[in-house]
C-alpha cells in the first residue's frame, strides 16, 4: 500500500497539554505553519503555508484518497488540525473530521512494542542513527506559541513570532520539521516486524471517531463547582487560621509545629497516609478539625472541573479524552480530564446535591452533606450529561478480571460460579473456610475476607497486597493476612499453576530462544464450538479445542524472542512486547527477567523487572482489553444510534435516544455477553443502567 508521511507544525493561542487536540485546532486563530511529507521512500519536502505556499494537489490527493496510507507519529494531531484547515477552506463541513480508517500512528505502534511514546524517546529506545533535532523545543516555543507578555507591556500586533522575525531559527525549524517525518518514517520501517491486524488497525479508527465525537458537558454545574471550590478553600483556610492562629496553615512546617506545641506529638512527615495515626496519638478536637480541614482542601481530584473547562469545545463537549494502547497491555490511557481516575459516589440523593451546586447554594450543599469539598468531588462524574432528547447508557463488565484470570488458568470452580451467575466473593469464602458462606445469612462474615483475597491475591501478591487493599483497615493482623493468602492459593491451585508456568514458558523463551506454546484449559460450550465450525464453513477438526494427555488444551499463549523482545501472543493473536529481554538476579536471589520500559515514578527508560506473577496481570490485563474492544466494536459498527462517548476500564458510556433507552441498554448488554471467537468458554457478563448524567451506580 502506499504511505504517504506526514508531519506538521502549527500555531494557536490555546495551550496544547491544557486544552487538548480538539481545542487547540477549533481556535479561530490556529494555522498550520509548516507541513513536512514523503511518499513511500523518496524524499522529504516541506511546505512553508507560513510564507505563503500551498498544499501542493499531489498531497491533497494523497490525503483524500482512502487507498493511500497517511502515517504520522501521533497521527491524531496531523489528522485532528488538517481536518480544521480544511474547515477554513471549505473543503469539510465544520466539526467533520477526516476519517482515521486510512490513517496509521507510529506512536501507537510504538507502544505496542513496549517502547516510549514520543518520537525522542521511541527513536533513542530504537539506537536510531538519525534522531529528533533537539533544537525542536525552543523552536516551538518560539514559533507555535503566543509571545508571553512582559508585566505591564501591550503586544501591539497580532502576539506571536514570524518567519521574517527571525529568518535563520525558521530555517532551521524547517529542517526540524523534516528530520521529524525522516524519524517518524525510520520508527515505522523499523517495526513493521509488529503484525497489526486488520482487527486492531479498525479497532484504531474507531477509537478515534469515540474521541472526535466527545461527550457533552454541563457546563454551568462545571463553573459553579470552580466557583464553590475557590469560596470553600477559601472558608476552610479562614477557620484553619482562627483555629491555629498560623500565618499560613497550609505550610507543613507550621502544622507540624503547631500540632507538637499543642500536643507534644512530633512528627517527621505530614501526608496523607499520617492523618489516622496522628488522630489516634491525640483526643484534642482541634488537632483532629485541623486534620480534617487539611484534608478537604488537599482534595486535588476537584481540580478536574478546572480541567474540564479548559479543555472544552466550542461546541460544549469535550474531546479526546482517551489515548489508544496508553500501556504496554493495549488499554486506553485517560488525557486532560483523566476519566481513569474519577472519585466515586456514594452520597444519598446524588441528584439534590447537583440541583444545589446548579443553583449555587454552597451553605445547602454543607447543611445536606457535610463536608462540601467531598461532595463536589462525588459530583465530578455527573459533569458529563446527555444532550437534549437523548440519554446515557452504562455497562461495564462483572469481576472481569477475576472471569478472565480463571479461563486462562483453567479454575474451573470459579468459572462454574460465573456461569451459574453466584456471588464470587461468598464462593471464594466457602472454598477457603469450607463452610457455606451467605452474602446476607450464613457466615455472612467471612465474605469480606472472600472479596479481598479476590481482589488482591490474584498476582502473586501475598500480606502485603492485602494491606494495600485495605487488610489491616479492616482489622486483619499480620497472621490472618497471611493464613488468608495461605487458604486462597490453597483453593485455587488452577491460578497458582499457570504463575508459575507463565514464568517459566517466559524465561525458556528468553534464555533458548525458542517459541514456547502455553496451552490454556478451555471448556467450552457445545454451542460456542458449534458457532466456531459454522463460521469455518464445517472444518470442525481446526476449530475444535484439543487437548494433550494433561487435559491442556493446544492453544492459548506464545512466548517468543523477536530480535532482543519478548513478545507474549495472546488468545486474541494481538502481542504484549517486552523490549531488551534478558535474564537477571533479582534483590531476594533468585532469577528473573528483566527488560527495558518506562519507570512510572521517573518517567524514564529503564530497565525493570518481571516475574510470573506481573506477567499474569498483564497477561490477564490484556486479555480484558481485547474483550472490551470486542464490545467497543461491537456496539459502534452494529447497532443505529447507540454512540460511544468514553470508556474507563471496563466500563462503556453511550449516548442512545431516551425514547428507546431500555432496548438500547438491553443490546449493549448482549454485546457485554457475547463471548469472542477466540475465547470459547469464558463465562462474559454486562449489567447497565439508564442515567441522564454519568455516576457510579
Amino acid at each position: 500500500m502506499k504511505t504517504l508521511h506526514l508531519d506538521i507544525e502549527t500555531y494557536s493561542p490555546e495551550s496544547l497539554p491544557d486544552a487538548g487536540l480538539y481545542r487547540y485546532a477549533a481556535h479561530e486563530d490556529f494555522r498550520i505553519l509548516l507541513l513536512a511529507y514523503a511518499y513511500n521512500d523518496e524524499p522529504v519536502h516541506v511546505v512553508d503555508l507560513a510564507q505563503g505556499e500551498e498544499i501542493p494537489g499531489a498531497v491533497w490527493d494523497g490525503i483524500l484518497n482512502p487507498t493511500i496510507l497517511k502515517v504520522a507519529h501521533n497521527a491524531a494531531f496531523e489528522r485532528v488540525c488538517l481536518s480544521a484547515h480544511m474547515w477554513r477552506m471549505g473543503i469539510l463541513k465544520k466539526d467533520v473530521f477526516l476519517s482515521a480508517e486510512d490513517w496509521f500512528c507510529t506512536m501507537v505502534q510504538a507502544s505496542r512494542c513496549g517502547l516510549p511514546l514520543t518520537l525522542a524517546g521511541a527513536g533513542a529506545a530504537l539506537g536510531l542513527e538519525q534522531q529528533k533535532m533537539t533544537e525542536g523545543k525552543a523552536l516551538i516555543k518560539k514559533f507555535c506559541c503566543p509571545r508571553p507578555v512582559k508585566a505591564g507591556g501591550l503586544i501591539p500586533d497580532d502576539g506571536r513570532n514570524h518567519p521574517e522575525d527571525y529568518p535563520e531559527d525558521w530555517k532551521v525549524f524547517k529542517d526540524y520539521n523534516v528530520r521529524d517525518v525522516e524519524v517518524e518514517r525510520k520508527i515505522y520501517e523499523t517495526l513493521r516486524w509488529y503484525p497489526v491486524t486488520d482487527e486492531e488497525q479498525a479497532l484504531y479508527a474507531v477509537d478515534q471517531k469515540i474521541n472526535d465525537r466527545g461527550v457533552l458537558l454541563d457546563l454551568p454545574l462545571v463553573k459553579n463547582a470552580v466557583r464553590a471550590d475557590v469560596i470553600q478553600k477559601a472558608r476552610l483556610n479562614e477557620e484553619a487560621m482562627k483555629l491555629t492562629g498560623l500565618s499560613n496553615p497550609n505550610s507543613v512546617s507550621q502544622i507540624k509545629q503547631w500540632i507538637f506545641d499543642t500536643t507534644g506529638i512530633s512528627l517527621e512527615t505530614l501526608t496523607k497516609k499520617d492523618l489516622p495515626d496522628i488522630k489516634a496519638a491525640t483526643k484534642d478536637p482541634r488537632v483532629h478539625r485541623l486534620l480534617q480541614i487539611r484534608a478537604e482542601m488537599g482534595k486535588t481530584s476537584n481540580a478536574k472541573y478546572q480541567a474540564m473547562l479548559d479543555c472544552v469545545c466550542p461546541d460544549g463537549r469535550v474531546h479526546g479524552l482517551l489515548q489508544f494502547y496508553g500501556s504496554r497491555t493495549g488499554r486506553w490511557a485517560g488525557r486532560l480530564v483523566q476519566l481513569q481516575n474519577l472519585p466515586q459516589n456514594h452520597i444519598p440523593d446524588l441528584g439534590f446535591a447537583r440541583q444545589c451546586l446548579a443553583d449555587n447554594d454552597i451553605d445547602m450543599l454543607e447543611l445536606g452533606y457535610g463536608n462540601v469539598s467531598d461532595t463536589l468531588s462525588q459530583l465530578i462524574r455527573t459533569a458529563f450529561v446527555a444532550p437534549e432528547g437523548k440519554t446515557l447508557a452504562v455497562c461495564d463488565f462483572s469481576a472481569i478480571e477475576a472471569r478472565v484470570l480463571a479461563w486462562l488458568a483453567g479454575e474451573e470452580w470459579v468459572l462454574d460460579v460465573f456461569r451459574a451467575g453466584g456471588d464470587i466473593y461468598c464462593a471464594t469464602a466457602s472454598q477457603m473456610f469450607h463452610k457455606p458462606v451467605e452474602k446476607h445469612g450464613r457466615n455472612a462474615e467471612l465474605r469480606q475476607k472472600g472479596k479481598i483475597a479476590v481482589l488482591a491475591l490474584g498476582y502473586g501478591g501475598g500480606v502485603s497486597a492485602l494491606d494495600a487493599m485495605g487488610g489491616k483497615r479492616m482489622g486483619m493482623t499480620e497472621q490472618e493476612e497471611q493464613d488468608t493468602v495461605t487458604k486462597w492459593r490453597e483453593a485455587n491451585p488452577g491460578i497458582v499453576r499457570f504463575w508459575n508456568d507463565v514464568d517459566r514458558s517466559a524465561k525458556t523463551a528468553v534464555v533458548e530462544r525458542r517459541k514456547v506454546t502455553m496451552g490454556l484449559r478451555v471448556k467450552a460450550t457445545e454451542e460456542e464450538l458449534q458457532e466456531r465450525r459454522a463460521m469455518a464453513g464445517g472444518t470442525v477438526r481446526e476449530y475444535s479445542v484439543r487437548h494433550d494427555a494433561e487435559g491442556r488444551a493446544l492453544r492459548g499463549l506464545e512466548f517468543e524472542m523477536k530480535g532482543t523482545t519478548l513478545c507474549v501472543r495472546l488468545p486474541s493473536g494481538r502481542l504484549i512486547c517486552y523490549p531488551e529481554a534478558a535474564i537477571t538476579t533479582n534483590r531476594f536471589g533468585s532469577e528473573s527477567i528483566k527488560y527495558k520500559g518506562i519507570d512510572q515514578a521517573t518517567n524514564k527508560w529503564v530497565w525493570l523487572e518481571t516475574y510470573g506473577g506481573k506477567l499474569t496481570e498483564n497477561i490477564t490485563q490484556a486479555v480484558a482489553r481485547d474483550c472490551l474492544a470486542d464490545v467497543i466494536k461491537r456496539v459502534e459498527t452494529g447497532f443505529m444510534n447507540v454512540n460511544i462517548v468514553f470508556h474507563v476500564h471496563d466500563e462503556i458510556v453511550a449516548e442512545v435516544s431516551a425514547a428507546h433507552a431500555e432496548r438500547a441498554l438491553e443490546i449493549i448488554q448482549e454485546a457485554f455477553s457475547k463471548v469472542p471467537s477466540w475465547a470459547p468458554g469464558l463465562p462474559l457478563k454486562g449489567a447497565g443502567y439508564i442515567t441522564d448524567y454519568y455516576k457510579k451506580d
